[in-house]
């Protein structure tokens, strides 16, 4: 497999940043007896891997604009292209030792996810996708499942937590699936919910709340693999509302409709 100069150095950003918070996440347990140190340690290392991957996709396209988590925007002279990351998607988990957790790259032009990387360094998996030239994982090639009996599927997505105001949506979400479904999950870290859709491993994922740097890289990786994705308001946008439902093709329509009534 040929990947395109973007995708290698999103590749070895991804890499590098995995070293250090697998490195840091080893530290995490001898941490869980004082809550504040567990807490600003894992701070301090998802700015740290926001840090080596800035410096590492800065340097090989210094021109390209930037939005991250951590570090806010860039404006890059190059107003077309820019990169989109989370340095570490999954934080609770990271902090409470669940190896569940990942980096996540994407490439946007234009206004379009084109390239994108989701690195769940704790497994050694590697998603990864370019715009026309397929989903892999690893050395393997990704493929939405193929279920189209939703009791045989299961559905991820995010629960709302802390006194977030979307609770009752999610719960009537929640009401309305749970009976049609084999069952839903709620793993922590939309990033890798979305590679799962995109492995078969999930028949479909929705949430609502989400920034650009969660779904990113995700969009490209599933939309490669097969699955279809829309704004849950039809009229609405994945990037800037953080709101949208994937399954596979043969689900997607009765699976929306649940979601959507």
């Amino acid at each position: 497999m040929q990947f395109s100069a973007n995708l290698n150095v999103m590749i070895k950003a991804a890499r590098k940043a995995g070293r250090s918070l697998v490195k840091d996440f080893r530290e995490v347990e001898n941490l869980q007896v004082s809550m504040k140190g567990a807490g600003d340690f894992v701070s301090r290392a998802d700015i740290a891997a926001e840090k080596i991957i800035r410096e590492e996709l800065l340097e090989a396209r210094p021109n390209y604009g930037w939005l991250a988590e951590e570090g806010g925007e860039i404006e890059g002279k190059d107003p077309t292209r820019r990169w989109i990351v989370d340095p570490l998607d999954g934080t609770t988990n990271f902090l409470h030792g669940l190896p569940h957790w990942a980096i996540s790259i994407a490439l946007e032009h234009k206004g379009e996810i084109v390239a994108g990387v989701i690195f769940d360094a704790a497994k050694d998996e590697m998603f990864m996708a370019e715009k026309g030239a397929g989903a892999w994982l690893n050395q393997s090639r990704l493929r939405a499942s193929g279920r189209t009996r939703m009791i045989e599927s299961i559905f991820a997505t995010g629960l709302p937590f802390g006194g977030r105001s979307d609770l009752p949506e999610t719960l009537q979400d929640l009401a309305r699936l749970l009976p049609a479904t084999a069952g839903v999950r709620r793993f922590g870290a939309a990033s890798l919910d979305l590679a799962y859709v995109a492995a078969g491993r999930y028949d479909g994922f929705w949430e609502r709340r989400l920034h650009a740097w969660d779904v990113a890289a995700g969009l490209v990786i599933a939309k490669e693999a097969g699955a279809l994705l829309e704004p849950i308001d039809k009229n609405g946008d994945i990037l800037s509302d953080g709101e949208l439902i994937v399954a596979n093709e043969a689900l997607f329509e009765k699976f929306a409709t649940v979601i959507r009534d």
